[in-house]
């Protein structure tokens, strides 16, 4: 019923009728013999502008009130009558949709009445000359139905081009919002990634060593090495990607095959017995984004054999083929108490999404022997 406009706009708009009163009220217009119901009908028009933003509806109702009293006591069009423009501007610019299409409504049905009460008016004032009436009706009628036509087209317009940028800002938030939503689950897979990678090297590395120390010493101070040497190439990861999150032009780690060969012997060192076949091997240089996805899903692969393989074999195998690069890595199935723990994790999420970013696929088979993630990958030739 009533639109927030503010106290501002409301004033204005009183002001605007009070002085829209006084012009119309007073003009020489009404000078007349008798009394002249004039000043009253300029009363409710000026209430329809006093009130035609806060509530359009009701500034409709009042001026449409305004005018059949005005033709129940015969009175002629008086310039008070304006007001009416103004009604119908915002009926259609900031009404509902049900006000709007009222709007237009009245503005069709206002101008039959206005012909129909002209040409009545024009009999009874013309002692029945009805080509006078009718010709008097007509002018008249023709500049009414311009002017309402006119008034509610512009406040069409004007509401269709506040909509039009209300849906651009629209658009604009939400391509906002997906892009920093897309950029947060980027930095939170890389994050997974390296974190989570680099812990489980470091927890592998400690607890052999722990074991392993007690026959030769010096195996727990190579293993000792292994472990700062994974956990500083993590914080120098996380670093960047923390940098990112402050400077969002800097760029993060980018891994790519060329790193492949350091991750096996990373994993190696950690205790796992790997076994790897790339055949047939790459043959040019693949695009950077297809590098990141084969690095991050053997990564993360890799990482969920060593920490869920129970020490058994990880069998890696690659094959590069013109168009796609197929991988797989397999390794012995988790015990059953760690299966629901990993099948809530991120690993496979982000495993499926870093495929999904190249136009991949990625597949999990879940058996009783073996757990194994299989991904293809589209990439073409450079």
């Amino acid at each position: 019923m009533f639109r927030p406009i503010g106290k501002v706009r409301i004033g204005i708009d009183v002001v605007v009728a009070v002085a829209f009163l006084a012009v119309t009220a007073t003009s020489e217009f009404y000078v007349g013999e008798g009394p002249s119901f004039a000043p009253l009908i300029a009363v409710f028009m000026s209430a329809a502008l006093a009130v035609r933003r806060l509530s359009p509806g009701l500034a409709l109702g009042i001026a449409w009130l305004g005018a059949i009293v005005q033709m129940a006591l015969l009175m002629p069009p008086l310039p008070t009558n304006f007001a009416i423009l103004g009604v119908l501007y915002v009926t259609a610019a900031y009404g509902s949709r049900l006000v709007m299409w009222l709007g237009a409504a009245s503005a069709v049905v206002g101008a039959i009445t206005v012909a129909a009460y002209l040409f009545l008016v024009g009999i009874s004032t013309t002692a029945d000359r009805l080509i006078d009436a009718a010709s008097e009706a007509s002018i008249t009628t023709i500049g009414v139905v311009l002017g309402f036509a006119l008034a509610w087209t512009a406040g069409a317009l004007v509401r269709s081009l506040v909509r039009a940028q209300e849906n651009q800002n629209a658009k604009r938030i939400a391509e906002a919002i997906a892009q920093a939503e897309q950029e947060r689950s980027r930095i939170a897979r890389d994050m997974h990634d390296v974190v989570a990678h680099s812990l489980a090297v470091v927890v592998a590395q400690a607890n052999g060593a722990r074991y392993a120390g007690r026959a030769d010493p010096q195996i727990a101070l190579d293993t000792l090495g292994t472990i700062s040497q994974t956990a500083g190439s993590a914080l120098a990861d996380v670093r960047v990607l923390l940098a990112q999150l402050r400077h969002h032009e800097a760029e993060g780690p980018q891994p790519s095959i060329a790193d492949i060969d350091a991750l096996f012997a990373q994993i190696r060192r950690a205790g796992v017995d790997l076994v790897v076949d790339i055949d047939p091997a790459p043959h040019g240089e693949a695009p950077a984004a297809v590098q990141l996805a084969v690095y991050r899903i053997l990564q993360e692969a890799l990482t969920n054999g060593l920490r869920h393989g129970e020490g058994a074999p990880v069998t890696v195998t690659m094959a590069w083929f013109p168009g796609s690069v197929k991988l797989a890595v397999s390794n012995a199935a988790a015990h059953p108490a760690r299966r629901a723990t990993a099948a809530d994790g991120h690993g496979i999420i982000g495993m499926r999404e870093r495929a999904a970013l190249v136009g991949g696929s990625l597949e999990i088979h879940d058996g009783d022997d073996a757990f194994t993630v299989r991904a293809e990958i589209p990439w073409e030739e450079r």
